[in-house]
């Protein structure tokens, strides 16, 4: 027999039966309307769905709350959003949650917590497989709501433990060139916003967030000091010449380095999409994260261990580092081997007239 929850839904009321056989009549009634009973076994998905049909059928005896109701998903997201699991994350995974949670709560807000299964679950995972990210973004959400709402005895199970995050066959960002850097640089000159901003990414491997926040106040003795707003982590950035030159040239604001047109900080969406339309200026089409690619690519490629890179751009497992140094391994270990071929069929250079004619010229001249 499925247990009681703790919280009863919201106009769900229980009765006991009156001959002390353990018989439990259940019914609906909202505020002083009619009670409307519920005959099928609590728990069931009939009992689910004969609840849903009693509210819908009900709602004109009584004007809607004007708050969350007890035991509702959204009076779980409220007390999520107060407590001290929630402000323990960024303020930019709490803004994500909460657009998130707002366009879950106006289908689902008012439904049961023990309602909520992982096939609901998994269904809102579906509704938005197009944009798998924004699936495994909600998946994310949930995750982090019903573990907590587990922890805090909410409800008997996580039922999102279980959902899959859908497979996402992309690989991001598309890194900038060297050539695309100059590119921007010739059509962005010293003593603009926008040369200014791409100086910070380049020279720091900031993310959007880091690079809006950061100002003079985090300079000390010439390395900038800061806290990364995804993950908290500390960084220790030396300013390099060519960000205190595009510094020097300014235009600079009193608290960050990068300003609106109204001398306001920008925020991390803001700055975002700008530097889009400036790249697209500049005959550029990427994103300011392709620099923080580019800029792990060159450290790698330089021979750059996972413990550096991790250092500068906050990283605090190997998970992404890894994916940079193998690749500048593997590229490493092919010149090798190329070098290794070319070695042996030099050795063997008697035997035919001219063995390295059919090479390309610049393997030919490799030595």
């Amino acid at each position: 027999m499925t247990e009681m929850p703790k919280p009863l839904p919201p106009h769900l009321n229980r009765q006991p039966g009156r001959h002390g056989n353990g018989k439990v009549y259940w019914y609906v009634r909202l505020g002083k309307g009619p009670r409307i009973p519920i005959r099928e076994e609590y728990g069931t998905a009939a009992f689910w769905e004969a609840y849903r049909a009693a509210l819908a059928g009900g709602k004109g005896s009584s004007p809607p709350p004007s708050r969350a109701s007890r035991g509702t998903l959204r009076w779980a997201a409220d007390l999520w959003k107060r407590s001290s699991d929630w402000s323990s994350t960024s303020p930019a995974t709490q803004k994500q949650r909460d657009n998130i949670l707002a366009r879950v709560l106006q289908t689902a807000g008012d439904h049961a917590l023990e309602e909520v299964d992982a096939a609901a679950i998994r269904a809102g995972r579906e509704k938005r497989q197009a944009t798998p990210a924004a699936a495994n973004n909600f998946l994310k959400t949930m995750r982090a709501l019903f573990r907590w709402a587990k922890e805090e005895q909410l409800v008997d199970a996580d039922p999102a433990r279980e959902v899959k995050f859908l497979r996402v066959k992309t690989k991001g960002f598309l890194p900038w060139t060297m050539v695309e850097i100059d590119a921007y640089r010739a059509h962005w000159p010293l003593g603009t916003t926008q040369r200014l901003a791409l100086e910070l990414f380049i020279n720091t491997g900031f993310r959007r967030g880091d690079a809006a926040a950061v100002g003079r106040q985090h300079v000390r003795d010439g390395v900038i000091q800061i806290r990364t707003g995804k993950t908290d982590t500390p960084l220790y950035i030396p300013v390099l010449p060519a960000l205190q030159a595009a510094i020097d040239a300014g235009p600079i604001g009193e608290m960050s380095f990068l300003v609106t047109k109204y001398r306001r900080p920008f925020t991390k969406e803001s700055l975002g999409n700008l530097f889009r339309e400036w790249c697209d200026a500049a005959g550029v089409s990427k994103s300011a994260h392709g620099i923080r690619k580019l800029a792990a690519t060159v450290i790698a490629d330089a021979g750059g261990s996972e413990q550096e890179l991790q250092a500068l751009f906050g990283w605090t497992t190997n998970a992404m580092s890894g994916l940079y140094t193998r690749e500048a391994n593997r590229k490493r270990q092919a010149l090798q081997a190329s070098f290794k071929l070319l070695e042996e069929l030099e050795r063997n250079m008697d035997r035919s007239p001219n063995p390295l004619g059919h090479l390309p010229n610049p393997i030919r001249k490799i030595r």
